[in-house]
């Protein structure tokens, strides 16, 4: 079993180095021990200017061979408004898109009317749908930007579409809010208000009372009760939702067909 983790609260803003965060850290005996979490301008050779980060957070995946990264956004389309296709081509129609907007209505033609939802969005409890106008810039710039390029390089296995490769990162679809729904823990916590510190707080510290979850450095507690966006505290909560994964990993989803067109969120 891997042991090595990565959550990614994933943005797809102009800005997206300020408002990407990366946790990680280490699962021992079922428990998530995090050592690091930060923005994603902060890593090696990163900016704030969105190509600029997601080219390093591609080199991140492909430098951590043995490890699996929680993203949050969604890998996939509603099967209704793609046809026939596999998930390969979905993702090759998703990056021919020449922009967010473009790839927004081309959905939006395709479900005249309504707004569709995935399967594993229904189950999960995601909040949106892939296309919703919350988080349609996520989707594509998270499908064209980040996981287009690493399958054309062979530098990662998305589970469960993919078979997991040893010698390549593992990629989960996640989502903390879906997380901390399963675990009873959602609240809002995002914003500057002392109730959302409040909560942010409560959050961190229930975790780690009921025992999934160590936070062994003490500047990544502070960011994650003071960073008002809860983004922070999200990139925890999506290397948490892998961690709680680990076990079943062996035995990708099968209970529904659309999962291999759509994609699955793993809370």
């Amino acid at each position: 079993m891997r042991t090595r983790v990565f959550g990614v609260d994933f943005s797809g803003a102009v800005d997206a180095g300020r408002k990407i965060w990366i946790a990680s850290g280490t699962v021992e005996n079922d428990v998530l021990l995090v050592d690091s979490c930060r923005r994603g301008d902060r890593l090696p050779n990163s900016t704030i200017e969105r190509d600029v980060c997601l080219d390093a957070l591609r080199r991140l995946v492909a430098s951590e061979r043995s490890a699996i990264f929680g993203l949050d956004f969604p890998f996939g389309l509603p099967r209704d408004l793609v046809g026939g296709r596999t998930w390969e081509e979905v993702v090759a129609l998703v990056a021919q898109q020449v922009n967010a907007e473009a790839f927004r209505s081309f959905c939006v033609r395709a479900s005249p009317g309504r707004e569709v939802r995935r399967v594993t969005d229904r189950q999960a409890r995601t909040p949106f749908s892939p296309y919703n106008v919350r988080v349609f810039r996520q989707t594509y710039h998270g499908i064209a930007g980040l996981l287009a390029p690493l399958i054309r390089s062979g530098l990662a296995s998305i589970l469960p579409m993919q078979c997991p490769d040893d010698r390549r990162a593992w990629i989960l679809e996640v989502c903390p809010a879906s997380t901390l729904k399963a675990l009873g823990l959602y609240r809002p916590y995002k914003g500057r208000s002392d109730r959302c510190r409040a909560m942010r707080r409560a959050i961190v510290e229930t975790l780690e009372r009921i025992g999934p979850l160590r936070i062994a450095d003490g500047t990544c507690r502070t960011m994650m009760l003071e960073d008002d966006g809860g983004d922070a505290l999200d990139s925890v909560v999506a290397a948490l939702g892998v961690c709680r994964t680990l076990r079943s990993l062996s035995a990708a989803p099968t209970s529904d067909p659309a999962y291999a067109v759509e994609g699955y969120v793993y809370v």
